[in-house]
This record gives structure tokens, C-alpha cells and sequence, in this order.
């Protein structure tokens, strides 16, 4: 098969991948399967294999990828511990006497969940699990209690600690602290989005939230929660994020400082058993071993689409082209949020890097820019019907009767929000950059 033209191995090696994961194959295993058998039949059989392991052990080895299992050991310690639930509740007596305050208190609580916990499966499950069923039960619009849920748990692809910029940083070739600095400023411009247009809807329809049967509590029984369990919590963002913007830490150390002042803090509110601590770990432990499985085999994918000529004679037509890098980019972007209706965000960017990284490069385009950029377009896929993930996971934690028809019409403003605050990132690149300015 070795002499195979690129067409037919590129078809074979993505028709293959996306039937297997079509069968339910999680994205790990296929993504092994495929390379498996490229390398045995396009890399030349018994050395091809030894190509593999190789590539494996050299991924799974490479110390720019610690920060990985460390994120989202910070996130299944405050969320095992209970100390997510705790800051939520804390922020939602804070928030009081507004109209649509529960929706407001959801966007607050998930993007200081998310600059806690990286996770946006995590964001999603806890905000679904603690608000929702008041929301629903009060009579709320799904348009302001599912759709603040679904729209600010991706944020927790953008603000660090942030697993997933990791990992695209990783496959990507970029800088892994400019990438997480990056993202900080877009992920609270597009909440701040959220924010603006709760209180627009509700002002301009009042029905859509009703009035809150809360009583106002005194200002000093409001701030004191969120003194005792937010305040102290938003220290673990200080170390993880000062810590690189000091420039006296490397992503790795920030995400063990993050993990030792995690720990920490669980056990200075007593929160931190044996049971919480082994339900962390082995959390960490199972979706850390199927990202490096992923990474190990995101080389030799690479090598095999190399070696077939694939990635030399698609690079060539779109570069033959003669676009423009805007246009170029823009080109990109589209076909990320197209594939992101599709297939998960891991997928995703190993289908598209190894083809957009080099066009990139070639381009003069900010790859850090770009990189961000990808990441927004990636979020957007986790809220997009049919694939999007963080709506089945809504669907599984949301109270009876709450079907995804409610979900997808609860969620398509935000959808727009969205692709507004990927409009902005296009047309001001400082947005992202400013901050990673700093560091350099």
C-alpha cells in the first residue's frame, strides 16, 4: 500500500477515522487503531511499528505536557471536594435584588469555575447540577437558564488552567504560556458578553426571568460567603497565572503550584478526605491516560500524511492559491466551526493542525493569535447541534421534562455571541495578544 497516491491515503486514513468513531469508538482508540495500521502499511510494516512505539514513548515523555494531568487534577479536587458548590452558593447571595439573577449568578460562578478547574464538561455538569432545577422550577426561559450554562462552561477552554490549550499548544508547535495568557482576556470579553445581554433581555422582556422571591439579605451576610469561599479560592488564579506573567514560572511549575495551593486550600476548609482525594486522582488519572494516548499518536499521523505526501500537496494547492493571509485564516476558521457540528474538539485538531499549523507559519500570521482564534471556534463546537457535547451533557443533568429541543432553543443566542466575540478576536488581534505582550 506503500504505493498508494496521497488522495487515496488521505481518504482511507479520514474515511477510516471517522467511521470508526461514527460506530462509537472513543476518539482514542480509533485514533490508534488508524495508526496502526498506517504505519504498518504506508511507514513499511515491522519498522513502521517501530516508528510507532517510538513516537509514543517520545509524547508521552516530553515534559511540556505535565501541566496536562496537573489542570484537571485542580479541577476533580474542587469538584470532588465540594468546594465548587460552595464558591456557586457563595456568589449567588452576593448577586441579589436584580432582575434575571440567577442567570447572571450562572455566568459569574462558571467563569470563576472556569479560572479554577480548566474543565468544560466539569463547568457545565456542576452549574446544570446546582441552578438549573431553581431556574426551571422558578419559571426562567431556557434563553436565561440553559443557554448561560451551556455558553459559559466553554470558557473553561480559554481561561487558564485550561487542559485543552495545552494539548493544542502541544500539537500546535506554539508557545504554551502565550497561549494560556491569551485566552484569558477573550474568555471574560465573551462573558462579559453574556452578562450584557441577560440584563438587554430581561430589561426589554421582563417574563423571560421571573421576579426573584429571594429575600434581600443584609450586605455584610451577602459579602461574607464570598469572602470565606471565592475570595481565598481566587488565589489558586493568582499563583497559576502570576506565576507565568511574573515570567518565574514555566507552565508546568504554575500547574504544580496550582495543584500543591489547590490541595491546600481543600484542606484548610476541611474539605479533603481520603474518598475526595482517590475520586480526584483516579479522575485525573483516566482522562489524563486518554489525551496522552491521543497526543502519542498525533505524531505518526503526521509522519504517515508526510511520508504519503499529503501534507506537502495540500499545502501546495491552498498556498497556489494565492490568498491572502486574512483570507486564508477566515478559510480556516470556517471549516473548524463546520467540523466542529460534527466531530469533538480533540478530534478536530488532530485532523486540521498538521494541514493549518505550516499554512500558518507560511502565512506570517501570529500563531498564538491563530491559536486562540482555533480554540474560540472549538467552543463554539462544544454548543453546536448535532455533536456538541455540552449539550448531551446538559441534557443529562437537567431536571425532567427538559428535553433538547428546549436546550438547542435555549442556547442559539449565545451561538451568536459567540461567533460576535470570534468576529472581534478576528478584527482586533490585540485583544488576545496583549497580554502575552506583557510576558515578551
Amino acid at each position: 500500500m506503500s504505493g498508494l497516491s496521497w488522495e487515496i491515503v488521505l481518504g482511507l486514513m479520514g474515511g477510516g477515522l471517522v467511521a470508526l468513531m461514527g460506530l462509537g469508538v472513543p476518539v482514542a482508540f480509533a485514533f490508534l487503531a488508524i495508526n496502526l495500521v498506517g504505519a504498518w502499511f504506508i511507514l513499511g510494516g515491522e519498522a513502521g511499528m517501530k516508528l510507532l512505539a517510538m513516537n509514543a514513548t517520545e509524547a508521552v515523555g516530553s515534559f511540556a505536557l505535565v501541566p496536562i494531568p496537573l489542570f484537571i487534577l485542580m479541577g476533580e479536587l474542587l469538584l470532588h471536594t465540594g468546594l465548587a458548590t460552595r464558591a456557586i452558593a457563595a456568589i449567588e447571595k452576593l448577586i441579589a435584588g436584580v432582575p434575571g439573577r440567577l442567570s447572571l449568578v450562572a455566568v459569574t460562578s462558571g467563569a470563576v469555575f472556569a479560572s479554577l478547574s480548566g474543565s468544560t464538561i466539569a463547568n457545565t455538569a456542576v452549574l446544570g447540577r446546582v441552578l438549573l432545577p431553581d431556574m426551571h422550577r422558578m419559571g426562567y426561559h431556557p434563553m436565561l437558564s440553559i443557554g448561560p450554562i451551556l455558553a459559559v462552561g466553554g470558557i473553561a477552554m480559554l481561561i487558564p488552567p485550561s487542559a485543552l490549550a495545552v494539548l493544542f499548544g502541544s500539537l500546535a508547535g506554539i508557545s504554551i504560556s502565550g497561549l494560556l495568557l491569551a485566552g484569558i482576556v477573550p474568555g471574560l470579553m465573551l462573558a462579559a458578553l453574556y452578562f450584557l445581554f441577560i440584563v438587554t433581555a430581561v430589561r426589554v422582556s421582563p417574563g423571560l426571568a421571573p421576579p426573584d422571591p429571594v429575600e434581600r439579605l443584609p450586605l455584610r451576610a451577602r459579602v461574607r460567603p464570598f469572602l470565606i469561599y471565592v475570595l481565598p479560592l481566587m488565589g489558586i488564579v493568582v499563583v497559576v497565572v502570576g506565576s507565568i506573567l511574573a515570567g518565574v514560572a514555566t507552565p508546568t511549575e504554575s500547574a504544580a503550584l496550582g495543584s500543591i495551593a489547590t490541595l491546600v486550600a481543600a484542606a484548610a476548609y476541611r474539605a479533603l478526605d481520603w474518598r475526595s482525594l482517590r475520586a480526584a486522582l483516579l479522575g485525573t488519572a483516566r482522562t489524563s491516560a486518554l489525551i496522552l494516548i491521543i497526543i502519542s499518536g498525533s505524531i505518526t499521523f503526521s509522519q504517515i500524511l508526510s511520508f504519503s505526501g499529503a501534507s506537502r500537496q495540500l499545502i501546495g494547492i491552498v498556498t497556489g492559491m494565492g490568498l491572502e493571509p486574512f483570507v486564508l485564516v477566515a478559510a480556516m476558521l470556517v471549516l473548524a466551526l463546520l467540523l466542529g457540528m460534527l466531530m469533538d474538539q480533540v478530534s478536530i485538531m488532530l485532523i486540521t493542525l498538521p494541514f493549518f499549523m505550516p499554512l500558518v507559519n507560511q502565512a506570517g500570521v501570529d500563531p498564538i493569535w491563530f491559536g486562540v482564534m482555533m480554540l474560540v471556534a472549538l467552543e463554539i463546537g462544544l454548543i453546536t447541534p448535532p455533536f456538541g457535547l455540552l449539550l448531551y451533557i446538559m441534557q443529562s443533568v437537567a431536571p425532567k421534562g427538559i428535553g433538547m429541543r428546549a436546550i438547542l432553543g435555549g442556547i442559539m443566542p449565545y451561538l451568536g455571541l459567540e461567533l460576535v466575540g470570534l468576529a472581534l478576536l478576528f478584527a482586533f488581534p490585540a485583544i488576545a495578544l496583549w497580554l502575552p505582550g506583557l510576558l515578551r
